[in-house]
């Protein structure tokens, strides 16, 4: 197992090459981003809902774009997805929208989501995304990264709103984590393996592809 230093192309750059030509560049960046918006706004809408904060199919989504796209890519991409949230497009979760999704309970997780494709994208062009144990890894990173700021961030919502939690008297932080991480840790550890899986089976496609 090896921590590679050395940048290499991310998944979806051995699949799909960037033309040599600036404007052919840009355009399949711009495709991607794109795809890559719609990807996650519909596995946004896979959710169970909980209160205040719904598991949803989008970190699934992130972990993927993130390890596929590399790291440039994958923060343009999660920052398009953000704005465009927030400028009214609904692609948030219940085909949702606006800045009041941002400065609401699940802001921080959209901000950590950020920096969870950022991560896994410049892992993945150190040559992580090649090996399912430094896949797994790194995707367990990017999942801490995404509660750092979520977690915190749900705790303010709730004490700069006053908002009850379904036990009497629970304080914000107890109530943040209550509701906001301990319900979702399973399920986001299965979608990580399914992640890491699909990027495990794209190396190899391409392998053979390559052979």
């Amino acid at each position: 197992m090896s921590f590679m230093t050395q940048a290499q192309p991310a998944l979806a750059a051995a699949l799909w090459p960037a033309e040599a030509r600036p404007a052919q560049r840009a355009l399949r960046f711009a495709f991607l981003a794109v795809l890559g918006v719609v990807f996650i706004a519909l596995c946004a809408q896979a959710r169970v809902p909980f209160y205040p904060v719904p598991m949803t199919g989008q970190t699934f989504a992130v972990l993927l774009v993130g390890t596929a796209f590399g790291w440039q890519l994958g923060l343009a991409t999660l920052l398009l997805y953000m704005g465009a949230g927030a400028v009214g497009i609904p692609v948030f979760a219940n085909w949702s929208a606006g800045p009041g999704v941002i400065a609401g309970a699940t802001g921080g997780y959209i901000i950590g989501f950020v920096l969870a494709a950022s991560l896994l994208g410049y892992l993945a062009q150190r040559g992580w995304s090649r090996s399912l144990p430094l896949t797994v890894l790194g995707m367990v990173l990017a999942e801490i990264l995404i509660y750092l700021p979520g977690v915190p961030w749900l705790a303010v919502w709730y004490g700069s709103t006053g908002a009850q939690y379904l036990a009497e008297g629970q304080g914000a932080w107890n109530a943040a984590f209550a509701s906001g991480l301990i319900p979702f840790l399973l399920g986001d550890l299965l979608k990580l393996l399914l992640a890491a899986a699909i990027v495990g089976a794209g190396w190899r496609l391409f392998g053979r592809k390559r052979g």
